[in-house]
């Protein structure tokens, strides 16, 4: 049951990209913690693997608590459940930034992390509802540009500064972008986003589809495939390419824009075809991971197919979304929220499959091969889905011409 949207006065795509906005802080407090650990650890007196569950912490608190508060504001007017989220989101950078141990900065991250998936899954249904139908994945593709911006300006500028004026000044800024994006949030989103008047019960059975667990399952799975390389990206680019660890930053700076492109691209070609998009994409993702294993040991090489790596890999995010909410249509909010976490369990997943690859001897040059295998298993799970749509459409038209 989609929700009723009464608009905005603002034209354009204001709403939308307040909702980027907020985003952008969003995705530059998780990825930030990346480049603080070994800062945090040494104030906060831990090992710097310690530090590192700080991550884990974060994902696994979206996994898991993304539905509870999706649950919790079902009933809420969508516009003041964002808004909640989004001061939820500002309070767990505040707890971050005076957290004066490691296990009250671990209970803040995971606070922060509650609001991540809940925002993302509710967020791209509003963007998707107050633009026309055939825009509907770009508009989704505008929220997460914020997402794709953080890992080009956020996570860099929050490094550098928690660098040069101690960690803590990261979440101090970050509590700043929140309260800014808050403030936007409330002038520009519609005074009307009514939620959904159906059934929890019902909304919950529609989830247990057959494709939408199959739209959900194929997130993991392109989440999982792009972590399985890009958590040891740095060791890989040091070890086999031979760059210096700052001209690593300049590749993953250059990953990022990768990552914007192909969010605009795949918010495209979803509103274009989105079955075919999705599996055009992961068609070229394996063949790009598989020639990884081969440029890895040039620099320029190297480097573009990181580029373009990126952008194939995140056209996916969108569509995939688009695809989870088209499925779930009786219950597209819980639905939008729970493959949020869907992609963070393939985060997490796609590390630890990485993780054992290298334990087990596997080189660093041929991780991208993990990487491809996963893809094409999320290629097959993809033709099934669409054959099955292809069917249920034959069904159709044949009991109408009966």
């Amino acid at each position: 049951m989609t929700d009723t949207v009464t608009r905005s006065g603002f034209p354009g795509n204001l709403p939308i990209l307040a909702l980027a906005l907020a985003s952008f802080g969003i995705g530059t407090t998780e990825f930030v913690i990346m480049g603080l650990l070994p800062d945090v650890a040494l104030d906060l007196g831990v090992s710097i693997p310690d530090a590192g569950l700080l991550v884990t912490g974060y994902a696994l608190g979206v996994t898991f608590g993304a539905p509870f508060l999706a649950i919790a504001t079902a009933r809420m007017d969508r516009r003041r459940a964002l808004l909640l989220l989004i001061l939820i989101f500002i309070v767990g950078n505040l707890l971050c930034a005076l957290a004066p141990n490691y296990w009250l900065l671990m209970a803040a991250r995971v606070v922060t992390a509650f609001c991540h998936g809940a925002f993302f899954g509710l967020g791209a249904v509003v963007a998707s509802n107050l633009v026309a139908p055939h825009k509907r994945v770009q508009a989704i593709a505008l929220m997460f540009s914020g997402l794709t911006l953080a890992n080009v300006l956020g996570v860099p500028f929050g490094t550098a500064l928690g660098q040069e004026l101690g960690w803590r000044s990261t979440f101090w800024a970050v509590v700043a972008i929140g309260i800014f994006a808050a403030s936007v949030l409330y002038v520009a989103l519609p005074r009307r986003i009514a939620a959904s008047t159906g059934s929890l019960w019902l909304e919950a059975k529609s989830l247990g589809k057959k494709q939408v667990l199959l739209a959900m399952l194929i997130s993991v799975l392109a989440s999982a495939s792009m972590f399985s390389v890009f958590t040891y990206i740095t060791p890989m680019l040091q070890e086999v390419t031979g760059i210096t660890p700052r001209q690593v930053t300049y590749v993953l700076l250059l990953f990022g824009v990768g990552l914007t492109v192909g969010n605009y691209i795949g918010g495209r070609l979803g509103d274009w075809r989105l079955m075919p998009a999705i599996i055009m994409a992961f068609v070229l993702l394996i063949a790009i991971l598989a020639l990884f294993t081969e440029t890895l040991t040039s620099v320029i090489p190297a480097v573009a197919t990181v580029m373009l790596w990126g952008v194939v890999a995140f056209a996916l995010v969108s569509p995939l979304q688009m695809r989870v909410v088209n499925e779930a249509s009786d219950a597209p909010n819980l639905a939008s929220t729970i493959n949020q976490g869907a992609f963070n369990l393939g985060n997490a997943g796609g590390a630890w499959f990485g993780g054992i690859a290298i334990t087990q001897g596997v080189s660093y040059q041929h991780i991208p091969w993990l990487g491809a295998a996963i893809a094409v298993l999320a290629l097959l799970f993809t033709v099934w889905s669409h054959l099955l749509d292809r069917r249920e459409e034959a069904f159709a038209q044949g009991s109408a011409s009966a």
